[in-house]
């Protein structure tokens, strides 16, 4: 039976696979395209969005959606009935067992799956007309480039044995057009002044060549500038390009003339040209809860506030004060373009408002005066979020979390964002099942809350807001059944379209540890390294009566019994002497049982600058980078001078936190064409503690899960060349760097080739760390592990679900050979996440 259900696969398979099975005679499939320009053959994105046939889809090379198109029959019955006559036995034989109902249903499974194969898009077949409407469009972009002597050919090479195609296009472009003089003519005394002042340069010089693009981003700039200086009513047909084509030099002669007013439809139907005036905003009216539905219902609530007439249909539920600072046009003030979209943007910023819309209405009997009409749709002041993951590492096995969010807006009629979550979470750890819940309060206000009149230093324009935030979370049997408690005040801006600035002040973080006897149960292969060095250490020293081999595995004489033999192995001058390795392996045990079991007392002082130059969602060509640096106990440490039996300084009797922390971060993505997108990202980061200090095991770098790299599980590489076997590892510097090369596959299905490189290293100088976690220099950087996979992408538009499998390519910790040693599926990791990695 399983031999004829592979022979089954494989004759469907074989079926599929023929790409030409759906292509007619007499017609041919194309599969591929060649461009040539003057001879050399050219690939570039630029052109090919001018090519208006292309190939079928490809993964790894074969036309896959194409195989799936071909498993379906456009040629089958499109209802049950029409089925039903063509497939009377089986239809007959459902329909006397069961009933007509049921062979119905029979019927339209085999339609529906058919048609769903059909969906898929079928073989692209080569059009005569298609290829000649691309020769026009190659010819316009070349002409638009300054080649007005180019010339566009094209070969359609056919195989009417294989019934497939291919098609070149030839491009000849000749020699180039330069710009020789150039002439303004402006016909408004108003506009010529307004342009003689600027001092942005025009982008048109003479001796450059000609190109189209130039031209339209100059008119753009003609009519930013005039419409940023009063000119309301100014638009693009006022300006006009007059190209000499008359030359034979490959040379031209450019005027651009800016007429001198508008055509403007008097009484009786007739226009009068109207030249351009200077305007003002002298009336200004923001209407608080419009809606298109209640259009003509009376404004019962007025408000004037500096000016501005605040209007509402039943009670006005903003504060003028606050809400007038989102409004940059005041009455008065002469009409720009730019304080009109920053206005548009910063009401948007609020996140009170659905829709937001400006309106300018020329006050009757003036030519120079508008009134400004700001329609405001509040969005529902109540909304419920939520929001789940699956989660896996390894420390803890599949679990599962949900966080539900309640959302206040408008919270003190100042625009406040007032949001309550809660957050719950189930998992399957190593001790057993266990279970999270916590809780946070946050309260984001859009404008500066600081003392001293410090708010401003940061003006309105740039979308200050400060956010407070308060929470709490309790852990019952995972890991130490940590409890945390947080408070944050945290500033951020806009500095401009790219670029953000954020401040931290006192981000401050209480981490309690309630059950600390079940360490050695939970990081159970501590317990069993340090068994060993019990082990070696009885032999050393000869004890056979009350021996510490083997420690107590109760879990209520585990730790006690634990901790006194490390710290005995610790006094034993003569064990480190004559057995060194089982000696700082005791030490090192030690050593991260005090941190992980600490409390600690995490008060965060940071500051981020991020730059990112996308535009939109659907930008592929952009770079980011953001660099954050932090300081933990600077501030806090300089109250109190107290110190716990470890020597670790403390505050209330708790550890505090010191260290330095920087991260940096870079991402640069390209878009290749064809709907792909080649994306890098790398990371650095570094925390060095200070004044004896620990650092917290929440702030330290890990390596490894389904965003960073992706061959090794969260946690489970390094530190450096490290093997430990541990269930976790930390460090405190950390390299990555990743390379994916995204494309698409079939309909919403995409695909993505990746490559991960990068480790964590320990530069804190401790004592206790061995030499092989340390990163001394550039040598260290052997210590690279690197990663390499691939992955499939469901994107829904508003979600991307994905499955990455990573295989381990260089291994740092391995002897002998390092590469490929391991790379196969039975020891690649399949990462589940949402989104992209980056």
């Amino acid at each position: 039976m399983k031999k004829l259900s592979l022979s089954l696969l494989l004759l469907l398979l074989f079926v599929s696979c023929n790409s030409t099975k759906n292509v007619a005679e007499g017609k041919h499939m194309l599969t591929q395209n060649y461009i040539y320009v003057d001879s050399v053959k050219n690939n570039s994105s630029d052109i090919q969005k001018y090519i208006l046939q292309k190939p079928n889809p490809k993964f790894l090379n074969l036309p896959v959606g194409l195989y799936f198109y071909n498993i379906g029959d456009p040629n089958k019955p499109k209802t049950p009935a029409t089925w039903g006559e063509k497939n009377l036995r089986s239809y007959n034989f459902i329909k006397n067992i069961f009933s007509e109902k049921q062979s119905i249903a029979y019927a339209k499974t085999f339609i529906g799956l058919n048609k769903w194969f059909l969906n898929y898009q079928g073989p692209v077949i080569v059009s005569e007309g298609k290829v000649k409407n691309t020769e026009n469009n190659l010819l316009t972009y070349y002409k638009n480039q300054g080649y007005f002597k180019s010339k566009v050919t094209s070969e359609i090479n056919r195989d009417s044995i294989s019934k497939k195609a291919t098609v070149a296009y030839k491009i000849t472009k000749g020699k180039p057009t330069l710009l020789d003089s150039i002439n303004f003519k402006i016909e408004s005394l108003v506009l010529d002044s307004i342009y003689k002042n600027t001092s942005t340069p025009s982008l048109l010089k003479t001796g450059n060549q000609y190109n189209d693009k130039v031209f339209r981003n100059e008119a753009n700039r003609v009519l930013k500038l005039f419409r940023n200086n009063g000119i309301y009513n100014f638009t693009e047909s006022a300006l006009g390009f007059y190209v000499d084509s008359t030359r034979t030099d490959n040379k031209t002669n450019v005027d651009f003339l800016i007429s001198g007013g508008q055509l403007k439809e008097e009484e009786r139907g007739q226009y009068v040209n109207k030249p351009y005036q200077v305007q003002k905003v002298t009336e200004v009216s923001v209407y608080t809860d419009y809606s298109f539905t209640r259009k003509g219902e009376p404004y019962l609530d007025s408000i004037n506030y500096e000016g501005i007439q605040f209007l509402a249909h039943r009670r006005n539920k903003f504060n003028p004060k606050y809400l007038s600072q989102s409004i940059f046009l005041k009455p008065g003030s002469i009409y720009k373009d730019t304080l009109r979209n920053l206005t548009r943007n910063h009401l948007k910023s609020l996140k009170n408002f659905k829709s937001t819309n400006i309106e300018f209405i020329p006050i009757s009997g003036t030519d120079d005066e508008l009134k400004m009409l700001v329609k405001l749709s509040p969005i529902e002041k109540f909304t419920l979020g939520l929001e789940t993951e699956i989660t896996h590492s390894n420390i803890r096995e599949i679990g599962s979390s949900a966080k539900f969010s309640i959302t206040n807006r408008n919270a003190f009629r100042g625009a406040e964002l007032l949001k309550l979550s809660f957050l719950g979470s189930y998992f399957n750890s190593n001790s057993g099942p266990g279970w999270e819940f916590g809780a946070d309060a946050s309260l984001e206000i859009p404008r500066l809350i600081a003392p001293f009149g410090l708010n401003k230093l940061v003006p309105k324009e740039m979308s200050p807001r400060t956010l407070f935030s308060i929470g709490t979370s309790f852990q019952k049997n995972i890991g130490l059944d940590r409890q945390t408690f947080t408070f944050l005040s945290d500033y951020k801006w806009q500095y401009n379209a790219k670029k953000t600035i954020q401040l931290e002040i006192l981000n401050t973080q209480y981490i309690q540890n309630l059950n600390i006897s079940s360490y050695f149960d939970i990081y159970s292969s501590e317990f069993s390294n340090l068994d060993d060095v019990a082990e070696t250490y009885d032999t050393a020293n000869n004890i056979t009566t009350n021996p510490n081999y083997p420690l107590s595995t109760d879990i209520n004489d585990q730790v006690p019994e634990a901790l006194a033999f490390m710290r005995k192995v610790a006094n034993d001058t003569g064990f480190k002497t004559t057995n060194s390795d089982e000696y700082n392996d005791a030490l090192n045990i030690l050593n991260r049982y005090n941190i992980i079991t600490s409390d600690f007392l995490i008060p965060v002082l940071a500051y981020s600058f991020t730059y990112n130059s996308q535009t939109n969602f659907n930008d592929n060509n952009f770079s980011f980078f953001k660099v954050r640096l932090a300081n933990s106990g600077n501030a806090l440490g300089l109250l109190s001078n107290k110190t716990n039996v470890n020597n670790k300084k403390t505050l209330a009797n708790i550890p505090l936190a010191q260290y330095f922390k920087t991260d940096l971060e870079y991402k640069k993505f390209w878009d290749v064409g064809g709907n792909s997108v080649f994306g890098i990202r790398t990371f650095l980061g570094a925390i060095i503690p200070y004044d004896n200090s620990d650092i917290p095991f929440t702030k330290s770098y890990f390596a490894g899960g389904s965003n960073d790299i992706r061959a090794w599980q969260t946690y489970e590489l390094g530190p450096g060349s490290r093997n430990t076997g541990l269930e976790f590892n930390v460090g405190s510097l950390k390299f990555l760097t990743s390379a994916e090369y995204r494309f698409d596959v079939v309909s919403k299905l995409k695909g993505a080739l990746f490559i991960d490189a990068g480790n964590i290293w320990d530069i804190t100088g401790s004592e206790f760390v061995d030499e092989e976690s340390k990163f001394n220099n550039v040598s260290s950087l052997k210590d690279i592990a690197v990663g390499t996979g691939f992955g499939a992408r469901l994107d829904f538009s508003f979600l991307i679900l994905r499955l990455d499998v990573g295989f381990k390519t260089y291994e740092p910790y391995l002897t002998g050979n390092k590469w490929l040693k391991n790379y196969n599926f039975s020891n690649a990791v399949y990462n589940i996440g949402i989104n992209y990695p980056f």
